[in-house]
């Protein structure tokens, strides 16, 4: 399932958090936004499937 619509929130990072993620995302070839939306996801499905295996 995609999603089409998208939800903005504002986000404070520190100055060498920022550095890492940009380094980051140019290396995977994406935006420093698409990069955080990238690890968020990531995260999520991870603590979905841990669930899952502790059920």
């Amino acid at each position: 399932m995609v999603e089409k619509e998208k939800k903005q929130i504002p986000l404070r990072l520190s100055a060498s958090l920022w550095k890492e993620l940009v380094a980051w995302s140019e290396d995977d070839f994406r935006s420093l936004n698409g990069q955080i939306e990238y690890i968020l996801h990531e995260a999520v499905n991870k603590r979905k499937k841990s669930r899952n295996v502790s059920s």
